[in-house]
């Protein structure tokens, strides 16, 4: 590091201090008023901690992702950041203008059309008329609703709103912008839109916090990750080891107190203790049915049919380390397991997975048969553990896991248990690319080397 890097200050866009928030439950509303009224001096209320002295400091012209399972804190922390919301504990320092995106249709007047709201909202954010009349054509250009800017709001799509609410959030000329999962409703053309407009606010040297289950996104435009769970702040450092954590949480296998070093910011990011697997989750070993797919959220709109000749009993992602999770960085090996029991005597069982994307269209998957790995007769009773490991080189997105065990019997083909659709599953890349599948090209320009990416041919 270079003695103008040591002597450089750091500018402090946004200081978060041992910030607590606390809400009360009740089990009955009147428990509610009567306590406001001053009738009643017994504690008739729960606290729950959404957030617990949470330490965090966000640099000027950074770009911070703010992931965790919902239920984490991650929007209450943004609404406290903007001044929505204030702390129980704690304090918090933002050092500039703040334009945030926090909800569908938060600071808008439903009966108002589109220009209308654009006026309100500026002036909300303290700008005067003839400032708006100066950005109006950008913001309109940016959201591209065509006509429907002059209709009140709500007519307008889930989608015509987040674009209209986003043109104004960003063409406002903020220092700090704020978005909380908003994109997750607009097309992918005006998602990759909206990018773009980050991409240009980070050469600006502007601050962008950003919330989203996108791990993608967080991977590919964010320069830190922070992971919250349960309301603490368990890690602050690069996207990637904040992900691979974040995948711990979501099968339940971090296990961590927060350590007094996590919880400051300035002793260094900690990691908490990680649950490993649990012993009993592979091949050799068992916890009983159903073990390993209680990791994992299954779909209540799921598929299921079959004769149940054989069945499904347990099933399971887990990644290149083994670990148990549906979420995978592309190019990583991943692996498909399941175990099938046998209710009666099965010939020729044939046991197979595809991958399918939200739409439905199948994108790849496999089988034994296919893959000339001959299965054995099944009798009652008899149990079999398949897996199928490969690399996965789908374009970053969410996919849909299907499983199947068909076959043979009297001749006949039989279907036995198919279970369309049963878990999801995330691939996260930090690279864009056209289709389903990258080719994993090598380009070269005038013969020069140098570039593209060789290696993996």
């Amino acid at each position: 590091m270079s003695e103008t890097e040591k002597g450089k200050k750091r500018e402090i866009a946004i200081r978060i201090r041992d910030v607590t928030k606390i809400y009360r439950l009740y089990d009955r509303q009147r428990d509610r008023l009567w306590e406001a009224l001053g009738f009643d001096f017994k504690k008739k209320y729960r606290e729950k901690y959404a957030l617990n002295q949470v330490n965090i400091e966000v640099e000027r012209g950074e770009t911070v992702g703010i992931i965790g399972t919902n239920g984490s804190g991650k929007s209450t922390l943004l609404k406290l950041i903007t001044g929505v919301l204030t702390p129980s504990k704690g304090s918090i320092e933002v050092k500039g203008r703040i334009s945030a995106l926090l909800e569908l249709g938060a600071g808008f007047n439903m009966d108002y059309t589109g220009i209308e709201n654009i006026y309100l909202n500026g002036a909300m954010t303290g700008f005067s008329r003839e400032e708006i009349d100066a950005r109006l054509a950008d913001i309109i250009s940016f959201a591209d609703i065509g006509d429907y800017i002059r209709q009140p709001v709500k007519s307008y799509s889930s989608g015509m709103f987040v674009r209209l609410a986003f043109a104004v959030a960003i063409n406002i000329d903020p220092e700090i912008l704020i978005v909380d999962e908003a994109l997750s409703v607009g097309d992918v053309f005006f998602q990759s839109k909206c990018y773009r407009k980050f991409e240009e606010f980070k050469r600006e040297g502007k601050t962008i916090l950003f919330v989203s289950h996108d791990l993608s996104a967080i991977s590919r435009y964010c320069d830190r990750a922070i992971l919250l769970n349960q309301g603490d702040r368990i890690f602050e450092g690069s996207p990637k080891e904040a992900i691979d954590l974040y995948k711990k949480v979501l099968v339940n296998q971090y296990a961590g107190e927060i350590s007094e070093t996590e919880k400051d910011p300035a002793a260094g990011a900690g990691r908490g203790s990680l649950a490993e697997t649990p012993q009993g989750l592979s091949a050799s070993g068992d916890l009983g049915t159903g073990a390993w797919k209680r990791a994992f959220p299954v779909n209540p709109s799921l598929i299921e049919y079959g004769e149940k000749n054989a069945e499904i009993v347990d099933y399971a992602l887990l990644d290149e380390s083994g670990q148990l999770t549906s979420d995978f960085l592309k190019g990583s090996l991943f692996t498909v397991r399941m175990k099938i029991r046998a209710k009666d005597t099965v010939m020729e069982p044939v046991f197979a997975f595809t991958i399918k994307n939200l739409k439905g269209i199948e994108i790849c998957g496999t089988n034994t048969t296919l893959e000339k790995v001959p299965v054995p007769r099944m009798e009652a009773g008899d149990e079999h553990v398949v897996e199928f490991t490969q690399r996965i080189d789908l374009r970053g997105g969410e996919y849909l896991l299907s499983l199947g065990c068909t076959g043979y019997q009297d001749g006949s083909f039989r279907v036995f248990h198919r279970l369309y659709d049963v878990i999801s599953l995330t691939v996260i890349s930090d690279r864009d690319m056209v289709g389903f599948y990258d080719l994993n090209s090598h380009c070269v320009l005038d013969g020069d080397e140098s570039g593209g990416r060789m290696e993996n041919l």
